[in-house]
């Protein structure tokens, strides 16, 4: 069965879309239009900032939705699925949406300024061109989603005129930084996102990403390096009725004959405009909801 499959963006299948959005959740894109040198630069950068002590890091030190370090401890995925898993084995790096509405309430939970690191000055150039070509690919993949739907092809996107988003740059070290995993302990645990779509950019490896379908249980993600992962998430599950799965998903824990297997993930959620009825629900009310389910203390 094409559970995972690679759509290519510049000749996409709504059905095939269809299809796999309804078993697993998750689809492989190709023809995205990202320079693979921008992630590249991106983690080059980021690993500096991980490598930091934690005296160096702590001034940034943030609790799940805001902007800044989330250290370690700061997060357990399994939360969201009321699992009290141990804390995800991983650092992170978050930014979001800034730029104001103009709703003083909206402006200060959603917009406010990011927090850059003086010690990467490199990091926030690289972001701009980056963060702004997730947008623009992300209404693309929501125009396509759509019509994938057969619904109109600004069905999601009239949705998107001025969006909360968040972005995590993760950092998985290996067992010299962050110990032997406890029992039922992974980098991120098994959880689905919260949001409308997902665009990630991975690295692969042992201790990687893995997807759940129904049929097949748990499984390694397919990786290509030329594609950018995209899962849908719970608002957009619920935004179809159900037609379509959220995309549950973990990440493994280092792996025992790879300790020293060190992993950067960038990981762009993006959303909707405040205020958004989602089939009966507000969606930043729910998407408020999740976010302090996860946090770990």
């Amino acid at each position: 069965m094409d559970l995972i499959p690679t759509i290519d963006l510049t000749a996409p299948d709504p059905a095939r879309i269809d299809r796999a959005l309804q078993n697993a959740g998750f689809l492989l894109v190709t023809g995205h239009g990202i320079d693979p040198s921008l992630p590249a630069a991106i983690r080059e950068t980021a690993r500096d900032f991980f490598r930091l002590p934690v005296s160096a890091k702590q001034p940034y030190a943030v609790k799940v939705g805001g902007r800044g370090w989330l250290g370690p401890g700061a997060e357990a995925n399994g939360y969201a699925e009321g699992t009290e898993t141990p804390p995800d084995l991983k650092e992170s790096l978050s930014f979001a949406a800034e730029q104001p509405t103009g709703d003083a309430a909206v402006d200060a939970e959603w917009f406010v300024p990011n927090t850059w690191p003086f010690e990467v000055p490199d990091l926030k150039p690289l972001l701009a061109d980056y963060l702004a070509g997730m947008k623009a690919l992300s209404d693309r993949l929501l125009d396509l989603l759509a019509v994938s739907l057969g619904r109109p092809e600004d069905f999601f996107t009239r949705h998107t005129g001025h969006p909360t988003w968040g972005f995590n740059i993760n950092w998985y070290p290996g067992t010299d930084t962050v110990g032997a995993p406890q029992p039922g302990q992974f980098r991120i645990g098994p959880h689905t996102d919260f949001g409308t779509v997902t665009v990630l950019d991975r690295q692969h490896g042992k201790g990687g990403l893995q997807v759940f379908s129904d049929r097949h249980g748990w499984q390694d993600a397919p990786y290509d390096p030329a594609a950018l992962t995209v899962n849908i998430g719970d608002l957009m599950a619920r935004w179809t009725d159900g037609r379509w799965k959220s995309g549950r998903h973990r990440v493994l824990p280092p792996p025992a004959d790879a300790p020293a297997e060190e992993l950067l993930s960038l990981v762009y959620f993006y959303e909707c405009d405040p205020g958004t009825d989602v089939r009966g629900i507000d969606s930043h009310t729910y998407l408020r909801a999740q976010l302090d389910a996860i946090t770990a203390d």
